[in-house]
């Protein structure tokens, strides 16, 4: 069985990155495995040249490999995070400190400590900015209600949604809706 190697990529936030990432690793030469959000797993070991060919290609696209461990698990958490707002169909009934620590098998208080640490912000002002960020993209698309948002974001009423809502834009989502105007951020900037 040929050894395999697992790199860490940062910004990979959406469905394109990993198309990207896959491509650019095809280009290279490699055989991805798998590409998932911030996680590939190549069916060759790479070498320091290699490794330094993936950083040159994917750095002018806005990815970078990840070394350390600190930055590898924060960016697990920012990937856990999006996945959980933008690619879930429901989501957990579950707290986020029990998602993320069943998830990343680590004590959420800890997680709370690395991220805050890392990153200047709390995983819950992170989640609450992803959230206004997946609302902002179904009002513009206008096929749901915003009680319709609000429970498919896990909200428990549509008045604290549309609160925290306006506390996060300035705007009510319904304001934000009749702007018609696109006013939304890359995932990889919030």
């Amino acid at each position: 069985m040929k050894p395999s190697q697992i790199l860490y990529i940062k910004n990979m936030v959406c469905n394109r990155c990993i198309m990207v990432v896959r491509a650019q690793l095809l280009v290279l030469g490699l055989h991805p495995l798998s590409v998932e959000l911030g996680r590939v797993e190549l069916a060759e070991a790479v070498d320091d040249s290699l490794m330094q060919s993936i950083r040159q290609t994917l750095e002018p696209l806005g990815f970078e490999l990840i070394d350390d461990r600190r930055s590898l698990l924060t960016e697990q958490i920012k990937a856990a995070v999006i996945e959980l707002v933008h690619y879930s169909d429901q989501q957990p009934k579950t707290n986020l400190s029990d998602y993320l620590a069943t998830r990343l098998n680590h004590d959420y208080s800890a997680l709370s400590k690395l991220f805050s640490e890392t990153t200047g912000t709390t995983i819950e002002k992170y989640l609450i900015a992803q959230k206004t960020e997946r609302a902002k993209e179904l009002l513009i698309y206008g096929e749901l209600s915003i009680g319709e948002i609000a429970d498919l974001l896990n909200y428990s009423s549509t008045a604290y949604f549309s609160s925290q809502f306006k506390s996060q834009t300035g705007l009510t989502p319904g304001q934000f809706r009749q702007l018609r105007e696109n006013r939304r951020k890359p995932l990889d900037q919030v």
